[in-house]
């Protein structure tokens, strides 16, 4: 939220203690001055001071004791009493003044810890140090709804990609089971398929929460090297699909896991395989550096994409309307533990979709320092 500048809260207290004081002066002044002017008596008020206190005042002052009994002590005392009176009302007024955009963000803070995210304390005001711990607190507030939102949506979707398969397993189980006299090869072979969809599925999450953690040793390593490895790996996919993969780039070296940046280069070079053309796709990789960050960009063949649905691939489990499962299409977190591993990696993702079709996927990790040699 933008604010115009404002006097900070230490200035403010500054100030009004500072205004106190001044005001406190200028009253025991007027005081004084007033208990010296002859025709002004406080006899009227002797008669409530007691006998010993004016034995004790007189005593203090030999020689001035008719001015001390007469005029300076009722006045003094009535002056103190007034401001002890006036600054403990003006202080608490103050203070509960000062303190109101404290109180607010304490009742925000108890409405989270009940339970409400969505409440904002949106303080008004020019900007001073409340006000900003204020709007720090409604972001965060957004930012975890955010998160937990999408955590939500995620075990939602989850949840459902783990159902298929274990419903389908529970059909072909009862299946065999009220007809035994059905060949069982077949009902094997689709067993093993969903079996193994599973297994893919639980890996895929548990590397993604790996990541998410950031829960891995890091160390000095060459993106080109692990694209070269990720691309031989996925060769036969691309030649089985008759499609041509093309690396070239230079050394752009970086700090991390060397398991974690193979499974995300693998990861989006298999996806740039998948969702190509039919026949005759190219997949291009290449890896370049600059002073500040490493460069791995992969870019593929394939239906024109709409800016809409590239903004929404990283997400999980959201393949597009125009992406079809195959049976290499994967379980939908490819591009979503991609987004994962480079954030844990202090990197960036961003995906652009050709004019041509298909789409570009450009990951930039931070350039790692160089090595006394």
């Amino acid at each position: 939220m933008s604010r115009p500048p404002g006097l900070s809260v230490r200035l403010k207290l500054t100030l009004s203690y500072a205004g106190f004081l001044m005001l406190a002066g200028f009253l025991m002044l007027v005081a004084a001055w007033l208990a010296g002017r002859p025709e002004w008596s406080f006899d009227f008020l002797l008669r409530y001071v007691p006998d010993a206190v004016i034995s004790t005042l007189g005593g203090l002052v030999p020689g001035n004791r008719a001015f001390l009994l007469r005029a300076y002590a009722p006045a003094a005392a009535i002056a103190l009493a007034f401001l002890l009176v006036f600054g403990l009302l003006g202080g608490w007024i103050l203070a509960g003044r000062m303190l109101a955009p404290l109180i607010r963000i304490t009742d925000a803070t108890r409405m989270v810890t009940d339970g409400s995210l969505s409440h904002r304390i949106r303080l008004p005001g020019r900007s001073d140090e409340f006000r900003e711990l204020a709007d720090a607190f409604d972001t965060m507030l957004e930012r975890v709804e955010a998160q937990v939102g999408e955590q939500r949506r995620f075990a939602a979707n989850a949840s459902h990609e783990l159902r298929t398969p274990l419903a389908i397993t529970q059909t072909l189980l009862e299946v065999a089971r009220n007809d035994p006299n059905r060949d069982t090869g077949e009902m094997i072979d689709r067993l093993h398929s969903m079996n193994s969809r599973a297994i893919d599925l639980t890996e895929a999450l548990l590397l993604l929460s790996r990541a998410e953690q950031r829960s891995f040793a890091r160390e000095h390593l060459d993106l080109s090297l692990v694209a070269e490895e990720a691309t031989e790996t996925l060769l036969p996919l691309a030649e089985k699909r008759g499609l041509g993969i093309e690396t070239s780039g230079d050394v752009a070296c970086t700090i991390g896991s060397h398991a974690l940046l193979l499974q995300m280069t693998t990861n989006l070079v298999h996806n740039a395989i998948v969702h190509n053309l039919p026949e005759q796709g190219t997949v291009w990789v290449t890896t370049g550096a600059s002073p500040e960050a490493a460069v791995l960009t992969v870019e593929n063949t394939g239906e024109k994409l709409a800016p809409q649905l590239v903004s929404t691939l990283v997400e999980p489990f959201q393949r597009g309307t125009e992406r079809i499962r195959t049976d290499h299409a994967g379980v939908g977190l490819g591009l979503a533990i991609v987004k994962s591993i480079t954030h844990a990696h202090d990197g960036t993702l961003t995906l652009t979709a050709r004019a041509a079709g298909g789409l570009c996927v450009t990951v930039k990790l931070p350039a790692a320092p160089h090595r006394d040699r």
